[in-house]
C-alpha cells in the first residue's frame, strides 16, 4: 500500500500531479468546515511556498515505506488537527478532526488523480483505480485508525462524491482566494526573491490561466452552483494543459521528482544548500534580464532595504508584522499567528509530542503577553498601529520562554550548547552565521539573545527569516 511499487508513488511524480492537487485543494476549500479552517488558521495565503513544501514534506512521510516514520507524521497530524477548531462567520463550528472532513480530504486526493488521468486521455484501469482507492482508504486508516467515513468499496464511492459535491460544497472564501487571489498576488517563491519584474510577467499571465483551468476541471453541478463562471474555449485548454503536464513524465526522471522541485522551489539563496551555488549564479544572469524587463516595463523594481550600521538591513515595524507575525495574512496579530508559528517549528525539527506541546504551551503564554500589553482596544486581537505603538513589548519574560523551549529541542545532547551541526538542524535553510562562541558552539544566552534579537523586529538579515518570514 506504501512506498516504491505503489500508485500512489508512481503518480506523486507525475507532472499532472500539480494541476491535480490544486483541483482537490479547490474542492477541499469548498467544504464550509474546511474553507473555515482554513481562513482561520492557514498560512497558505502569506506562506504559500512553505505551505507547499510542507505538504510534499507530509505526504512523503505518510506514503514512504517506513511504518514508523508515518505513524510518527500521522501522531504529529492528529495533534496538529485537533487544535483547530472554533466558529466561521456565520456561527457553524468547524472541527479539523471531524472523521467525515478528513474522509472528504482524502477523497478530493482520489477523485482529482483519477480525474487528472481521465483529462489528460489517460484514464486509469479499473484494477488500477481500485488499488489506488484501497491505497487512500488505507491512508485514511493510518490517520484515523478506520476508514469508515469512506465508501468500503471504489464502486460505492462515486454515489458518495457525488452526494457531498451536491449538498455540502460552498462557494466559500477560501475557495475564491485560492481561484482569483492567491496567483493574482503570488509571491515569488525564495529563489526568485529581488527579480520582481520577471515574476509578475509571468504571474499575470500564468495566474489566471491557472485559474480558469481549475474551475474548468470541477464538477459541472458545483460549477454552476456557486456561480464560478465558465469562459468559452477553457474547456479546451484544461485538455490541452493536463495533455502537455502528462508529456512531461517522458523528461529525464531526475528532472520531475516533486520533492526535489518543491525543495529547489522553496530553497533560499542564502542557504547553506550546496544547490544554492547553482542559484547564486542563475540570480546573477536573472538580474540582468530583469534589468532588461524593467526597461520595457512599468513593473517597478523593490527597493533594497537601506543597510545599518555593521551591514545589518533594517526592516520597519510594519514591515515586520507584515513578514513574520501576520502568519495568515489578515492584518491582525491574535493566538492563530502564534500557534501557525508553533506549527512550523515543529514540523521544520519533527517534534514528539512533549517538546512541541511545550512549545505550543509557550507560544501561548506569550499571546497572553501580547495581548495584555499591546491590545489597547480590547478586541481579542491586535492590529498594525497597536503593535507599531509598543514593539518593543515584545519582548518579554514569555518569548524569552520560547527562546528556552527551543534551545532545549536544539540541544540534542542536553550539554547545553548548541554546535553547528544542531544550529544547522534547526533552520535547515539560511545557515550564514558565524557560531557565537569562540569555540564553535552557541551558548544559551547567546541562542536566546539572537531570537529575541530577531523577534525584536530590527534585523533582516539573520537565520530566521527564511524559517519565519520567507513565503
Amino acid at each position: 500500500m506504501f512506498g516504491p511499487g505503489s500508485q500512489f508513488h508512481t503518480l506523486f511524480n507525475d507532472p499532472r500531479w500539480a494541476l491535480a492537487m490544486i483541483r482537490a485543494t479547490v474542492l477541499e476549500a469548498a467544504h464550509p468546515q474546511i474553507g473555515a479552517a482554513l481562513i482561520e488558521n492557514s498560512t497558505f495565503v502569506v506562506h504559500p511556498w512553505r505551505r507547499l513544501g510542507n505538504t510534499f514534506m507530509s505526504l512523503r512521510r505518510m506514503f514512504g515505506a517506513d511504518e514508523h516514520v508515518r505513524q510518527r507524521e500521522a501522531a504529529r497530524l492528529n495533534r496538529m488537527h485537533a487544535r483547530l477548531r472554533g466558529t466561521d462567520a456565520r456561527e457553524r463550528p468547524y472541527d479539523a478532526m471531524d472523521p467525515a472532513v478528513r474522509a472528504w480530504v482524502v477523497a478530493t486526493m482520489f477523485e482529482s488523480a483519477v480525474t487528472m488521468c481521465r483529462l489528460s486521455g489517460q484514464p486509469l484501469e479499473q484494477r488500477t483505480m481500485e488499488q489506488l482507492y484501497a491505497e487512500f482508504q488505507a491512508f485514511l486508516t493510518a490517520m484515523e485508525g478506520d476508514a469508515s467515513h469512506m465508501p468500503p468499496t471504489l464502486e460505492a464511492f462515486w454515489p458518495y462524491y457525488d452526494r457531498v459535491v451536491a449538498e455540502e460544497l460552498e462557494n466559500t472564501e477560501a475557495m475564491r482566494i485560492i481561484l482569483y487571489k492567491l496567483f493574482d498576488h503570488l509571491p515569488a517563491p525564495p529563489v526568485l526573491n529581488g527579480f520582481p519584474a520577471l515574476w509578475a510577467t509571468g504571474r499575470a499571465v500564468a495566474g489566471p490561466v491557472i485559474g480558469a483551468i481549475t474551475v474548468a476541471s470541477l464538477p459541472e453541478p458545483f460549477r454552476r452552483r456557486a456561480g464560478l463562471p465558465e469562459i468559452a474555449g477553457v474547456q479546451t485548454l484544461m485538455q490541452g494543459a493536463y495533455l502537455a503536464a502528462g508529456l512531461a513524465r517522458f523528461l529525464p526522471e531526475s528532472w520531475i521528482q516533486a520533492e526535489s522541485i518543491a525543495e529547489l522551489v522553496t530553497l533560499s539563496p542564502d542557504s547553506d544548500d550546496p544547490r544554492a551555488r547553482t542559484i547564486s549564479a542563475l540570480r546573477d544572469r536573472m538580474k540582468r534580464a530583469g534589468a532588461l524587463l524593467r526597461l520595457i516595463t512599468p513593473l517597478p523594481a523593490d527597493p533594497e532595504p537601506e543597510p545599518a550600521a555593521g551591514g545589518t538591513a533594517q526592516r520597519s515595524a510594519e514591515e515586520f508584522f507584515a513578514d513574520v507575525l501576520d502568519q495568515t495574512g489578515d492584518g491582525y496579530l491574535d493566538w492563530p499567528d502564534l500557534a501557525a508559528m508553533a506549527r512550523e517549528l515543529s514540523s521544520r525539527l519533527d517534534l514528539d509530542e512533549p517538546e512541541e506541546t511545550r512549545l505550543y504551551d509557550a507560544c501561548a503564554g506569550w499571546w497572553r503577553e501580547l495581548q495584555a500589553a499591546l491590545d489597547t482596544d480590547g478586541d481579542g486581537r491586535v492590529s498594525v498601529r497597536e503593535y507599531g505603538a509598543a514593539a518593543p513589548s515584545l519582548a518579554g519574560p514569555a518569548l524569552i520562554r520560547v527562546a528556552e523551549v527551543l534551545f532545549d529541542v536544539t540541544d540534542k545532547d542536553g550539554d547545553q550548547r548548541i554546535d553547528a551541526d544542531e544550529y544547522r538542524a534547526l533552520f535547515r535553510t539560511g545557515f550564514r552565521r558565524d557560531t557565537a562562541d569562540a569555540d564553535g558552539t552557541y551558548s544559551r544566552s547567546a541562542f536566546v539573545g539572537d531570537f529575541l534579537s530577531f523577534m525584536a523586529g530590527r534585523r533582516r538579515t539573520t537565520a530566521y527569516d527564511p524559517l519565519l518570514a520567507q513565503a
